[in-house]
């Protein structure tokens, strides 16, 4: 079942209490470098340091009691294991992982000290979809995947609710949102979001340089694959393409996708940290590089982006720097 706006709402009542509510930032050096008043929604702040615990929580929370004895199976890079290592933590629910070798360690040791097992796969040689379908399936387990799940996306969808209802209380109507963009969960949760309740705003797809499966796929009409030479630099954003759920739920309701190149990612990393005073991973940073970088149309407009997440390796964050 492809979810709605009424989802969205149910998962944030679902989801109160539970998650963090992330505040809504502003710094006048933002507005100026882009003629448009920015409104950051700073998804590292959240429990475990992503949006990523919105949706895993959702789907978690739906379980039966059979389902949540048996325990949930997922595959992730980092950000999604650590939301469903945390969602299982809370809920007293057992939780196996599986990350690719190449995972950044930080989001290594996170997803373990939540509790979850972790098994470790080769990122270019594995179909972890499958990979993950086999293992829930020898344990009797749930597979809660990333983003090509109605509970995920719903969850995820929070993001902008929060947004939204922020930006009301300031007085403020959003023209258009930046979304970090992997998978499509994100991006679709917010734009079932937006179009309830903010249909005039657009809702932009961003993605790192030679990973732009989205950007392609809205443009070609269908879903459309990487072909995995692009670098790993935004680990969080690596899909092989977008997903079937996600696809239906975006091509419709989208402006289109854009693509960042790594050193708009890198000084969108430093301005979050200088101005903002907030960690932001490569992955979580592409959308305000996006606006940085001119490359979604915002001067004149009140547009929202979405820090999606800051679990950066510190050797990749000092390269950031030293760029």
């Amino acid at each position: 079942m492809i979810p709605g706006f009424a989802e969205v709402q149910a998962a944030a009542a679902r989801l109160a209490g539970r998650v963090v509510h992330t505040p809504m930032l502003r710094h006048a050096l933002l507005d100026e470098l882009t003629g448009a008043t920015v409104l950051v929604k700073p998804e590292p702040l959240q429990k475990t340091g992503s949006f990523k615990l919105r949706g895993a929580t959702n789907a978690a929370l739906l379980l039966d009691a059979a389902a949540r004895r048996a325990g949930i199976v997922t595959h992730s890079s980092g950000n999604h294991g650590q939301g469903v290592a945390c969602a299982a933590a809370m809920l007293g629910i057992p939780a196996l992982v599986a990350m690719p070798q190449d995972a950044p360690g930080i989001k290594v040791e996170s997803t373990r000290r939540w509790g979850a097992e972790i098994h470790f796969f080769d990122r270019h040689t594995t179909d972890r979809d499958a990979l993950a379908r086999h293992l829930a399936e020898a344990r009797g387990a749930t597979l809660v995947p990333p983003f090509d799940h109605a509970d995920v996306i719903a969850g995820q969808g929070t993001v902008a609710l929060e947004l939204l209802a922020d930006a009301k209380a300031a007085g403020l109507t959003l023209d258009s949102l930046a979304v970090c963009t992997g998978g499509g969960g994100l991006v679709g949760g917010c734009a079932l979001a937006m179009e309830a309740l903010a249909p005039q705003a657009e809702v932009w797809a961003v993605e790192p340089e030679g990973w732009d499966d989205y950007g392609r796929s809205l443009r070609a009409g269908h879903r459309m694959a990487n072909d995995g030479k692009g670098d790993n630099l935004c680990d969080a954003l690596l899909s092989k393409q977008p997903g079937e759920m996600t696809f239906a739920i975006n091509h419709p309701r989208l402006a289109g996708g854009v693509a960042v190149t790594p050193a708009e990612v890198f000084a969108a990393m430093r301005f979050a940290f200088q101005h903002l005073k907030v960690v932001v991973e490569p992955g979580g940073a592409v959308a305000l590089a996006a606006v940085l970088a001119g490359r979604v149309p915002v001067r004149g407009k009140t547009v929202g982006v979405v820090l999606s997440g800051g679990n950066v390796d510190p050797v990749v964050f000092q390269r950031a720097f030293a760029a």
